[in-house]
């Protein structure tokens, strides 16, 4: 019997802060809930007085379990460069800077000397103008030519609605230059006839990967004068770009230097990224190129109290009589209601898009009992939406028209939203890094700032807002990718040699693994070596082969039933568990049932319905091992890691009732299985190991079952994964290791070096994995600690006990971790975050 857990479906670093935190205890007051939110121009309570009130109430004070003071900090000016032109410098002053901050002058240096560089200072802190001023002094420059475009810029941005935002800046920051500076969107929301004048004549090109993937590259000639004068590439949130996406970016941006090449020009790479660790190697990485490094944050920043916050158990018992928190969502929800009514600006991140949802809905609906006109003011942000809805909402965003927000990362990445005052993160989002990113959303115009972190009924969550010093004593995360994944690299070199043959010349290029898949490719008839190079032999598009999103595979349309309206898309990785048939799904405040999932059409028919719950999938896995790559003896048992072969099959899902998560029932489901070959790091014990734990054989599979559930809840704290880009099985005896044996995989084929990460701090990871257990308060296991809510086996059988036991006496005899190094993963790891009181690797 195996017990297992697999990621929902395939999807997301900020660093230390340059000021020590100071705990901070924040005086409680008495409750206030105003009928209306104060007017916009009225001023604005410091963070301190904001939490003051939420906290009101002793059974609202009781759910705060850390307050964290974070002092404001003076900025250091410099002045720009000379090389900068007077006109551009004159532009930035009329924007109202006359001084830039340090970090800007030394990064605008770094570009003009032809040197890429990557600026990795914290949010709010004027990233953006330290890479403009340099591409506008280009573009400037490059007016005079004869065709009017002799130098150009290319941005690349993670999401469409970062583009648009910053095409906007651009704009007005340029109006004084006239139409030397040209810039445009080239995305899929572009119409048509817009795309050849963009092509021809505009100099500052903003797109994302996924189009420079699809639409820039497999057109390159289409693009000649473009790529022939391009000065400068600008990568921005370059920390996104990690795991499997990450690792296609990269990728992707070899093939376009290869491309620049062709046509004479050696661009020069500016990346803009959250604080983070080693950011130079990372962006090396992603690059291919050597990377100077920006990360002095010479920037003032205001005043922040970030509150840690613990939903209170409820009367309701979960799976096996298991206590039960209130949900983050609900919790969130509430915040969301209370700082609107303070008439507090406010971003509520939620994780998932049902969950942006379903905090604006309850958040709407509690702001109605109040005054009918309120719930106008609240709204949802996520992505899926289609492109005229995500730019109507983001005009009321900028317009102040929305007070407060529920969104998901997809508005995380940089948008220029000035003037909010709160955020509030339901549930930790998987890394420091982007924890960070999104608490520092409030305060951007240098005031004030509140963040709080609402937890999920989880064991990282928990772990987190009882052992705060992990989250703010703790350096951010290394950026994890891995380039020369063949998954990954395959179709590219495919895709490369569809743009030009590949020669001899271009191995060096794409990476030491290119020798061994070139024989590969053509014995699979997708290359063909002639005496020019290696060419692409088939009709179809190249550029096809890959989602370089990791999802694979056709997007599912989500229609109407009644009406053959599109709503939006889900991913095809995903629509197994998002839009099976019974799911309900979520779309602007309207709730849909699914009524049908046609995998063979990619389309899932929905009707509108009013369900009081909501819905989680669960799945079964099979896991064999197709190659151990490296093994390390613990005591008697072993640390593996190697590649696997995991077999997945999404078999039920749950019902839930809304706000308190109370499970209603579960449903079978008749999906077809899927294959997954990826990368694991599993471990074995033996019999003595199992005696000396006091594990007898009616317990042997609660334990294990329990101790994989929450060491993959723990695994984000040591990898800049999300848990749902994992999976895990347990089985009493595996019949590859005759063992008992715990596999904890990565969720994307060919891996992403999250397994490896877990690798190679397994000592750290699994000894925080049992302080999770063991400190939880709960008698025999619950979501805090053990339990999954995607357990395909029902949560059965897990024991608590017998798992603390079972850890303990693995860790006994653990060896030191093997540590960082370089590995195969394509970023060498800074030091590993490691939990409070565990053994640093």
């Amino acid at each position: 019997m195996a017990f297992n857990h697999l990621p929902a479906a395939m999807h997301d670093a900020l660093g230390p802060l340059s000021v020590m935190p100071v705990t901070h205890s924040v005086p409680m007051a008495k409750n206030h809930r105003p009928s209306q939110p104060p007017e916009n121009g009225s001023s604005r309570p410091s963070p301190a007085v904001v939490l003051d009130r939420l906290a009101a109430g002793a059974s609202r004070a009781a759910r705060i379990t850390h307050t964290e003071h974070l002092p404001p900090r003076e900025g250091s000016h410099a002045t720009w460069p000379d090389r900068i032109r007077p006109e551009v410098v004159a532009a930035i002053g009329r924007a109202g800077i006359d001084h830039p901050w340090t970090h800007q002058a030394t990064a605008a240096g770094y570009a003009l000397d032809g040197e890429s560089v990557v600026i990795a200072t914290g949010t709010a802190s004027g990233k953006s103008l330290a890479y403009l001023a340099p591409v506008l002094s280009a573009l400037l420059d490059g007016s005079q030519a004869p065709n009017g475009r002799g130098a150009t810029a290319l941005y690349l941005a993670p999401t469409k609605a970062l583009a648009a935002d910053q095409r906007r800046a651009v704009k007005a920051l340029a109006e004084p230059l006239g139409t030397a500076v040209r810039p445009a969107v080239y995305d899929g929301d572009t119409p048509v006839e817009e795309r050849e004048w963009v092509r021809q004549y505009a100099n500052y090109v903003l797109t994302n990967p996924d189009m420079l993937h699809r639409g820039i590259l497999p057109s390159h000639p289409r693009w000649a004068s473009f790529l022939r004068a391009l000065r400068f590439v600008v990568i921005d949130e370059c920390h996104t770009y990690r795991g499997v996406f990450g690792s296609h970016v990269a990728q992707v941006l070899r093939r376009l230097r290869r491309l620049c090449a062709r046509y004479g020009s050696d661009p020069v790479f500016l990346l803009a990224s959250a604080t983070a660790a080693r950011p130079s190697v990372a962006a090396g990485h992603l690059t291919g190129l050597p990377v100077r490094e920006v990360a002095d944050d010479a920037s003032p920043r205001g005043e922040m109290v970030f509150a840690l916050w613990e939903p209170p158990l409820t009367e309701l018992h979960g799976e096996r009589g298991a206590p039960v928190r209130r949900t983050a969502t609900a919790e969130t929800a509430d915040l969301l209601t209370d700082l609107t009514l303070q008439g507090v600006r406010t971003v509520a991140f939620v994780r998932s898009r049902r969950g942006a949802e379903l905090v604006s809905v309850i958040a709407k609906e509690r702001l109605a009992e109040v005054d009918r006109s309120l719930p106008g003011r609240v709204a949802a942000y996520r992505g899926g939406y289609l492109p005229e809805e995500r730019r109507a909402l983001e005009r009321a965003l900028h317009s102040g028209e929305l007070l407060g927000l529920a969104a998901t990362t997809a508005l995380e990445l940089g948008i220029d939203v000035s003037g909010l005052d709160a955020v509030v993160i339901a549930g930790y989002p998987g890394t420091r890094a982007s924890l960070w990113q999104q608490a520092g959303r409030a305060g951007r115009s240098g005031q004030g700032a509140l963040a709080v972190l609402v937890a999920r009924d989880d064991p990282l969550d928990t772990y987190l807002v009882h052992h705060p010093e992990a989250l703010f004593q703790q350096p951010v995360e290394s950026t994890v990718l891995d380039p020369d994944n063949p998954y990954v690299l395959a179709p590219h070199l495919c895709a490369a040699a569809a743009e030009l043959p590949l020669t001899e010349a271009d191995i060096a290029l794409f990476g030491p693994a290119v020798p061994e898949l070139l024989p590969q490719l053509e014995a699979a008839k997708l290359l063909r070596r002639r005496a020019t190079g290696w060419h692409w032999t088939r009709r179809e598009r190249a550029a096809d082969l890959t989602d370089i999103r990791g999802g694979g595979g056709r997007p599912v349309q989500i229609v109407e039933e009644g009406t053959g309206r599109l709503l939006g898309t889900v991913d095809e990785s995903a629509a197994h568990t998002a839009v099976h048939e019974g799911a309900v799904h979520l779309h602007q405040g309207r709730t849909y049932l699914v009524r049908k999932l046609d995998l063979r059409d990619s389309v899932a028919l929905v009707e509108e319905a009013v369900p009081p719950y909501s819905t989680t999938a669960r799945d079964t896995t099979a896991i064999a091992v197709l190659e151990t790559d490296t093994e390390i003896p613990w005591g008697g048992g072993r640390l593996c890691f190697g590649s696997v072969e995991v077999t997945n099959q999404v078999v039920s899902f749950l019902r839930r009732r809304l706000i308190t998560g109370e499970v209603l029932g579960e449903t079978k489901l008749d999906l077809p299985p899927r294959t997954l070959r990826t990368r694991a790091v599993w471990w074995t014990v033996t019999e003595d190991q199992l005696d000396a734990a006091r594990i007898g054989p009616e317990i042997l599979g609660g334990a294990l079952h329990a101790a994989e559930h929450a060491s993959i809840g723990m695994l984000p704290l040591f990898a800049t994964c999300d848990r749902w880009d994992i999976g895990g099985v347990s089985v009493p005896l595996h019949p590859d290791t005759l063992l008992p044996t715990v596999f904890v995989y990565d969720g994307h084929p060919g891996g992403a070096g999250f397994a490896e990460r877990a690798f190679r701090t397994a000592r750290a990871w699994l000894t925080a994995t049992r302080q999770a257990i063991a400190s939880c308060e709960c008698e025999a296991g619950c979501p805090s600690c053990i339990q999954s809510p995607k357990c395909g086996n029902g949560n059965e059988p897990l024991h608590k006990r017998g798992a603390v036991r079972l850890l303990t006496e693995l860790l006994r005899t653990a060896p030191p971790d093997p540590g960082e190094g370089e590995s195969r993963v394509g970023t060498a790891q800074g030091p590993p975050p490691g939990a409070p009181g565990a053994p640093s690797s």
